[in-house]
């Protein structure tokens, strides 16, 4: 829906027509802070970056779980004072969201808020997991899962507990973090998981914040991950780490002297095709040493040849290139061809492999710990592949980044390794 500010309410209602408006979160909540239309859920993980409005979410829903009925509500957090403090008494808490009538009143002593309705919340520190064994809700909430010290054991007995009512259910309101415990989370069954980023939320943020941690993090793994919501990991063992591409990252590209269409062609057409990797690749050289520009990440996902081909032509004259560089061990003549169909007069090279991608990614990832390749701005899904290959979680076919080393070796490594067969 349509954001209004309180200075609009403010002209159009009283002030108590405006608090009413604001007390009303089915009014103005953004669809990832609503709960599932999925009737099967029964964890509702929520991974946000920080200030996303993630904690209110989890506040009005354990509010709506009151008005539907519950009784009886656990409330964890990473210790009990972040418990009190942010789930509580943050203005995003259950003390100061909802209407007046239906707010709850808070009892330190005994750590738990009594709702007018009679139902009752009790405060729970994931660092203590054994003290919720025995309690029994039929709904519960937890605050920052990935800063619980040990999830696994809070978790088992958190959803032994969830015994009550007819749908007892589970919401995880986190900045994510690479862990195994999120990570099994995620995929397991009954689990739905929705994502929100602090920029959804800068109308409730202070003026300039978004744009004070974009010029600090933007572009950066860890930016990702605390203002996006987004899962980044190193994996052990990958070629290439998300410490040296963001260190070498640029805003923008200086004058370039060449650059390269790089094209790692699938191996099938169709529908049913693999991706067409298609990297635009720079050079320009600095103190007199030679660094590539990463510029673009312009991969098709299962196209025919006609339509990457055209793609590779286009962005041939929307970047003055100086050719297209294509691996030809998937038909190296056809795709020629196929491309020469599109435009005759652009110039083609084609290379063959003679090692592995594991070989020829190797000294290229040698180059991005030199600092001597950078990436103009994001390139999001190209950076996940890179980070992901050589490692044992590695998925599909590395297209991207084979058409990334094809160029980068072209550029700055000539005829060194990996060796070139020219055609």
């Amino acid at each position: 829906m349509t954001d209004i500010s309180d200075l609009q309410l403010s002209a159009w209602f009283s002030d108590s027509e405006t608090a009413s408006i604001n007390c009303d979160w089915g009014a103005f909540a953004r669809c990832d802070q609503r709960a599932p239309d999925n009737p099967d859920w029964s964890v509702w993980l929520l991974l946000g970056g920080r200030g996303s409005g993630k904690t209110r979410a989890g506040a009005e829903w354990v509010l709506e779980q009151v008005r539907q009925g519950a009784r009886r509500i656990a409330l964890i957090g990473p210790t009990l004072h972040d418990a009190r403090e942010v789930m509580l008494g943050g203005d995003s808490g259950l003390l100061n969201v909802g209407f007046r009538n239906e707010r709850p009143h808070y009892e330190p002593t005994r750590r738990r808020l009594v709702f007018p309705s009679g139902a009752i919340a009790y405060l729970f520190s994931a660092h203590e997991p054994d003290s919720l064994r025995g309690p029994q809700f039929d709904a519960a909430w937890g605050d920052e899962f990935c800063a619980w010290r040990d999830p696994d054991a809070v978790l088992s007995n958190l959803r032994l507990g969830l015994r009550l009512g007819s749908s007892p259910r589970l919401t995880l309101t986190t900045t994510p973090r690479p862990m195994p415990a999120l990570d099994r989370l995620i995929h397991a069954p009954g689990t739905c998981v929705t994502r929100s980023r602090t920029r959804d939320n800068a109308d409730n943020l202070a003026p300039g914040f978004i744009a004070a941690m974009t010029d600090l993090y933007g572009g950066t793994a860890l930016g990702r991950q605390e203002l996006d919501g987004v899962i980044v990991r190193d994996h052990p063992g990958a070629i290439f780490q998300r410490g040296d591409i963001d260190k070498a990252r640029v805003k923008n590209a200086p004058p370039l002297g060449h650059i390269l269409i790089c094209v790692d062609p699938p191996a099938t057409s169709g529908p049913k095709s693999d991706r067409c990797g298609i990297i635009v690749v720079g050079r320009a050289r600095r103190d007199g040493t030679a660094h590539a520009y990463i510029l673009q990440d312009a991969t098709v996902s299962r196209a025919r040849p006609e339509t990457w081909a055209r793609r590779v032509v286009d962005l041939f004259h929307a970047h003055a290139a100086d050719a297209i560089l294509v691996e030809s061990n998937q038909g190296g003549e056809m795709i020629e061809t196929v491309i020469a169909q599109v435009d005759a007069d652009v110039p083609v090279q084609r290379r063959h492999a003679a090692r592995s991608k594991a070989r020829r990614a190797t000294p290229v990832g040698l180059m991005y710990a030199r600092s001597r390749v950078h990436h103009v701005g994001r390139l999001d899904d190209l950076e996940d592949e890179l980070c992901a290959f050589g490692s044992d979680g590695a998925k599909g076919s590395p297209d991207r980044m084979d058409a990334l080393v094809w160029g980068v070796s072209e550029l700055l490594l000539q005829t060194q390794t990996p060796r070139l067969h020219f055609l």
